[in-house]
């Protein structure tokens, strides 16, 4: 979706200049031409206070052009309001000599010419690109560069307000909208689909809501394993916005998951000096120095004794995890994660290092370090809802006793905790592999040895979640449909569909295509439907993807080829391996200005690569040649090609020997 540009500038005539003559014929068109949506208060025609409108336009748009040209007080006052709201995207244009007051003059300011009052046609093709050019750089503009705003050049230490806490008196519309796409997104995460929330990422209505978009789809992304397009997306976050922490810390927990040991670290290092006091951030250091260190000694092949060597001999990689761990305890005391990690880690260290009669850790320090522990949890546990209990601050308690308690203590704490976990399977399986970390370490053996008992006897219980089915690889298909009676020049004309089946067929198999993969294509007579029926034959699992519920997708692209096309679809559609989604009723309303083609391409595509990119293959039934309208085969492998996927074209004009001009 565009970037949103909302227009700050007198309206009418005023001074002997046209105002609306210059936004029609200037403004709009610069920024139309760069792919901007501009918006000017006066074209809002829904009833409602169009102060309200404008405040929240003045906190939510990508970008303010700001029209100088008179000393007209609404303008200076709107220009001073986002000032005071947004350190960036701000643009002056002046015609004409007015003195630009001091407080504003600093700030490079546009100048178009006028003839008459309005735009002069000498100059206004020039005077376009120039406002395009200069609009675009301003959106693009590092935030951690020197504020375009005044306000925030003059006060460094101002801090931009969060747009959420903000929302305006009377601004139903823009919060109605937010709320339903915020819906969807959550919907979507829920559902485990990073395909839809990358589609409404694109598609939100400005930057603010894009950030949350990608942040979301990274997190599923995460959630799933696929850490390569988690990465992208944390990447286009961070993009939009260099300083937001949550993108920031997930990029280096990402990094980490991907093997990128040193990467992650030194990404986390330098995210913990922009962000000191953040306990977040230095737990996340702590956690990627700690695996590193578990790398290089943790083996299920040694033995245990092999694997204390080893841990022991690199202690000093321990140590750094500790003091990361340690340091973000300090910087917020209620961080009793960091806190039990620091403590917890310190007597592993201890362990390790009096076992070859090295220097005792501080025992005063680890005493203090236990009460802050203690301390922390215990508050948290004031506040538990006796609905929702709080297993992980119940698991700390019982990590706690784990250090110094007898077996009796930390088996009823321990039991304590398990009851809170409300049969969580990975709750339980997450804490029980902490605790074979330190049974391979020999750590207080008899008493972990009993604190895995408890675990191993609760989870015996509860039946291990089946994992979701994952496909081997992943098919997309994009293709022609069966020639109109209208179509003056052929491009697939009905007699030539065996061709094609043997063609898609021949492609399929020679890739291996079997059951334990997944098809994804839309239900359009032609290509889309015999490649559907050839991954059916085959055991594919099928995902049908249309754009239209189903009567008008019948009527728009099956029906008119024929009865024998419509009854293929619901044959296809009926299979028990199919699956159909209706993009309406899993991504909502098309939004204005989206074509519903492209918007499916894009639909079938980010659920294709939510997978992994390494697993898509797409076959193009294809002339090469571009469409009848948006969304058609090229769209799809132009996209499927920037993502790095693999793409076999099925030439049309060579399977049909025709040479063709269309889709």
């Amino acid at each position: 979706m565009s970037q949103h540009v909302f227009i700050v500038m007198p309206f009418g005539e005023k001074e002997g200049i046209n105002f609306n003559e210059i936004y029609q014929d200037l403004i709009k068109p610069a920024l139309l031409e760069v792919g901007l949506e501009p918006f000017r208060a006066d074209e809002e025609i829904l009833p409602g206070d169009i102060r309200a409108d404008m405040f929240q336009e003045l906190l939510m748009a990508d970008l303010v052009v700001a029209d100088l040209s008179i000393n007209n007080p609404n303008a200076w006052y709107e220009l001073g309001v986002r000032h005071g709201l947004r350190s960036h995207g701000i643009v002056q244009i002046r015609s004409g000599e007015l003195k630009i007051p001091f407080d504003v003059c600093v700030d490079r300011t546009l100048h178009y010419h006028l003839q008459d009052g309005v735009p002069d046609p000498a100059y206004i093709k020039t005077d376009r690109a120039a406002l395009g050019k200069v609009a675009l750089e301003t959106l693009h503009m590092n935030p951690r560069r020197r504020p375009v705003s005044p306000v925030y050049q003059y006060l460094p230490s101002l801090q931009e307000p969060d747009w959420k806490s903000l929302r305006g008196k009377d601004t139903d519309e823009f919060w109605h909208n937010y709320e339903q796409w915020s819906d969807r997104v959550e919907v979507a995460r829920k559902n485990d689909k990073p395909g839809d929330i990358l589609v409404l990422a694109d598609e939100a209505p400005n930057y603010a809501l894009k950030l949350e978009g990608y942040r979301t789809a990274g997190n599923a992304l995460l959630s799933m394993g696929q850490f390569a397009f988690a990465l992208e997306q944390f990447d286009k976050a961070l993009d939009i916005n260099p300083d937001d922490l949550e993108s920031a810390q997930k990029k280096g927990v990402t990094l980490g998951r991907l093997n990128k040991t040193f990467e992650s670290e030194q990404w986390l290092k330098n995210l913990s000096k922009e962000h000191p006091h953040d306990a977040e951030t230095w737990a996340l250091l702590g956690r990627s120095e700690k695996d590193q260190w578990l790398s290089l000694w943790w083996d299920e092949n040694k033995s245990s004794e092999a694997m204390f060597d080893d841990a022991a001999y690199e202690s000093a990689q321990l140590d750094q995890a500790i003091q990361a761990y340690r340091q973000g305890f300090i910087e917020q005391p209620r961080s009793y994660y960091a806190g039990i990690n620091a403590l917890t880690l310190s007597y592993v260290l201890k362990h390790l290092l009096e076992h070859d009669g090295h220097e005792k850790e501080n025992e005063d320090e680890l005493k203090a370090l236990d009460g802050g522990v203690r301390w922390a949890t215990t508050s948290e546990l004031t506040k538990e809802d006796l609905n929702k209990p709080d297993y992980w601050a119940r698991v700390t308690l019982a990590d706690l006793e784990l250090l110094g308690s007898d077996i009796s203590t930390i088996e009823k704490a321990y039991k304590h905790a398990i009851t809170a976990a409300r049969r969580n399977w990975f709750a339980l399986d997450s804490s029980r592999q902490q605790l074979k970390l330190l049974q391979d370490l020999a750590f207080r053996p008899a008493e972990v040895a009993a604190a895995i008992a408890v675990f191993d006897r609760a989870i015996a219980r509860i039946e291990e979640p089946k994992k979701d089915w994952t496909p081997g690889k992943v098919f997309l298909f994009s293709g022609h449909m069966i020639d109109t009676s209208e179509r003056e020049t052929a491009r697939f004309p009905k007699e030539k569909e065996s061709i094609a089946v043997a063609a898609i067929v021949n492609q399929l198999k020679a890739l291996d295509a079997g059951p334990e993969d997944l098809a994804l294509c839309g239900g359009a007579c032609g290509g889309d439907l015999i490649f559907a029926e050839a991954c059916l034959e085959l055991k594919l699992q099928l995902q049908l993807r249309i754009p239209f519920d189903i009567p008008e997708f019948l009527q728009n692209s099956v029906s008119f080829a024929g009865d024998n096309w419509q009854e293929r679809f619901y044959t296809s559609k009926n299979n028990p391996n199919t699956k159909l989604l209706i993009m309406p009723d899993e991504l909502g309303e098309l939004p204005a200005h989206i074509n519903p083609y492209e918007r499916n391409n894009l639909w079938q595509l980010y659920s294709a690569i939510s997978w992994g990119a390494e697993k898509v293959h797409c076959i193009c039934l294809w002339d090469g040649k571009g469409g009848d309208g948006p969304g058609g085969t090229r769209h799809m492998h132009n996209s499927v090609k920037k993502h790095s996927g693999k793409v076999y074209v099925l030439n049309t004009k060579t399977l049909f020997n025709t040479d063709t001009q269309g889709d």
